[in-house]
């Protein structure tokens, strides 16, 4: 979580632990580890731990916001490289959020399987998807400036991030040559997302 963390604000015991944590996991490529690992990798007592989580479901879910952080900041990084209401954001939107999800893939389940959703209450959910929210707003703005009065922005907002989700899932499979063995993710979400949104217009 080299990238979060740096912009992840920390210096106390419970974000040293969050830290440790992911540290581990991105290491192992696992989610199975003890209380005590994560207090040996921060460099504390194994009881210190749980000044701060009551038990280890707590930790994972520390570090699956922690997770998400770092899902929204590469989001934002992509929209800070685009022109805001233009099809090349939510194109770069994607293709950030394709690259993150590959590259942390050990913390997948935790973010978008059944660990993960067992913690998705409505206040959690707010607080892990700011890179929704920011393709969202993405959306809103390119439907504004192309004139589209009959899109619902939140459906297609859903919509276009389930098609990234799709493509992050069958390409950490390692499945994807089966069914297509030139297939390129970075061309096919641009292609389809290009021929989605040309859809859009067409429907006015």
């Amino acid at each position: 979580m080299t990238a979060a963390a740096k912009s992840y604000h920390h210096g106390d015991l419970r974000n040293t632990l969050i830290l440790a944590a992911s540290q581990l996991i991105e290491d192992s490529g696992s989610l199975n580890f003890a209380m005590a690992d994560a207090a040996r990798q921060a460099g504390v007592s194994t009881a210190a731990p749980y000044r701060h989580f009551r038990d280890r479901d707590a930790l994972l879910e520390a570090v699956s916001q922690l997770a998400f952080f770092g899902l929204g900041e590469r989001v934002r990084e992509a929209i800070a490289s685009t022109r805001q209401g233009s099809i090349e954001t939510i194109i770069a939107i994607g293709q950030a959020y394709i690259q993150y999800v590959i590259e942390k893939a050990a913390f997948y389940d935790l973010m978008w399987g059944d660990i993960g959703a067992r913690a998705m209450d409505a206040d959690s959910f707010d607080q892990k998807a700011s890179g929704f929210y920011m393709l969202v707003d993405s959306v809103e703005a390119y439907v504004g400036e192309q004139g589209l009065r009959n899109v619902d922005v939140l459906d297609l907002a859903v919509k276009l991030w389930s098609m990234v989700h799709g493509m992050s899932a069958i390409s950490m499979s390692g499945k994807l040559p089966h069914f297509h063995p030139d297939a390129d993710i970075p061309e096919m979400l641009d292609s389809s997302t290009r021929t989605f949104m040309a859809g859009l217009k067409q429907a006015e």
